[in-house]
């Protein structure tokens, strides 16, 4: 009875052991779970607002020096190369002989020429000798003539003809004979065409042939060879390729200042000179050119430059700060909020002006717009936002 007692206890306890585990098993949610969950908190935004101004910046774009004149020296006449007195960095004179050319066949012409010119002349000569001959004796004829009887009227007549076509015959030698001597000047300039003279003061920076070498118009079937290359020393181009939407607003005469990288550290300046007026379709530029006296001859043409381009709208233009504008693969944009609704605004930026972007697109000024935007804050949802004023 005693072991029946004690099993009955050990079976009570086993089966209150199972209801007390039944009973956490199936009652496992925590008890925070059991109350009520709370609102999911929404994203922070801080907000800017849009500015409307008129841009007064500078940029930096690239320029390339060039001469202000160069020129391949081409010789006028055909002609060997007799000698060459400049080479490669030789400085010239305007006027200055660079090379002399030897054309025997021009000799040949210019000797030719004086020839016919002197026969002509002679012929004149003796054509005006006949002339004042004939004059004479048709003037003593008519005198005779007023005798009745003294001169037949027919020998009067042929020695008025005879004046006549001694006045014609002279007047034709006349022309001939300064045709003749045109004929000579002008083989005489050509003479003066074998010596090549530098057409204004400047720097030899090639020289492309030797003495010896055939040269001039008839010197081959193909391209004419130059003689030499000259360029300018103490004055230069700048040529600048401005965008398009920075062309505007910046007259001639207005100061630009560019470095060169010859010499680190060193700021030149130059007026702007020329505007072309007109934008490359295939770079959307405009080209800009920059006067630059360089009287020691210290800059290079061809030398690349930093120039700082003065941008000014004469019109206002929206600005944003510059983290307030995102990209991504496909577009560019602001987020622009309203009654704390985000709204993803395409734009196209401008110039940057300090911490602020220049943009275009459907903005107004005084939108809000999220200061620091990212793709990660989608589109139309709602946001917790607060106005930042930014710091002066």
């Amino acid at each position: 009875m005693k072991l029946f007692g004690i099993t009955a206890t050990l079976v009570l306890l086993t089966i209150c052991l199972g209801s007390i585990s039944c009973s956490q098993k199936g009652n496992n949610t925590p008890a925070s779970a059991s109350a009520s969950t709370p609102t999911q908190s929404l994203p922070q935004v801080e907000l800017t607002t849009v500015k409307s101004q008129k841009l007064t910046t500078t940029i930096s774009l690239p320029g390339e020096l060039m001469p202000y004149e160069a020129i391949d020296v081409y010789a006028r006449e055909t002609g060997f190369v007799k000698s060459i007195t400049v080479d490669r960095g030789s400085r010239v004179k305007q006027g200055e002989l660079l090379a002399e050319l030897d054309a025997p066949e021009l000799v040949a012409q210019r000797a030719q020429a004086n020839a016919a010119y002197q026969s002509t002349e002679s012929q004149l000569v003796a054509a005006q000798a006949k002339l004042s001959a004939d004059q004479s004796t048709y003037e003593h004829m008519n005198s005779a003539a007023k005798i009745p009887g003294a001169v037949a009227a027919n020998d009067l007549a042929i020695a008025q003809k005879t004046a006549q076509s001694d006045e014609a015959n002279v007047a034709a030698l006349q022309k001939t004979a300064e045709a003749a001597e045109d004929g000579l000047r002008a083989i005489t300039q050509l003479d003066s065409y074998l010596n090549i003279t530098a057409p204004f003061d400047g720097q030899v920076t090639t020289r492309y042939v030797h003495p010896g070498a055939l040269v001039g118009p008839a010197a081959g079937t193909g391209a004419m060879t130059p003689i030499v290359r000259i360029e300018t020393l103490n004055r230069l181009r700048l040529v600048v390729p401005v965008p398009e939407n920075d062309a505007a607003g910046v007259p001639e005469g207005t100061q630009v200042s560019f470095t060169a990288p010859l010499f680190p550290g060193r700021t030149f300046h130059a007026p702007i000179a020329r505007i072309s007026h007109g934008i490359d379709s295939k770079t959307r530029t405009m080209p800009v050119e920059l006067d630059v006296q360089d009287p020691h001859a210290e800059l290079v043409p061809g030398t690349f430059c930093e120039v700082d381009w003065p941008v000014h709208r004469t019109y206002p233009t929206l600005f944003v700060p510059v983290s307030a504008v995102a990209s991504d693969l496909e577009r560019t944009f602001v987020i622009r909020v309203a009654n704390n609704q985000t709204e993803w605004v395409d734009v196209r930026t401008g110039v940057r002006a300090g911490d602020l972007m220049e943009v275009f697109g459907a903005l107004h000024a005084g939108d809000e717009v999220a200061t620091h935007a990212t793709d990660q804050l989608r589109a139309g949802i709602e946001v917790s936002s607060r106005l930042v004023t930014p710091k002066q």
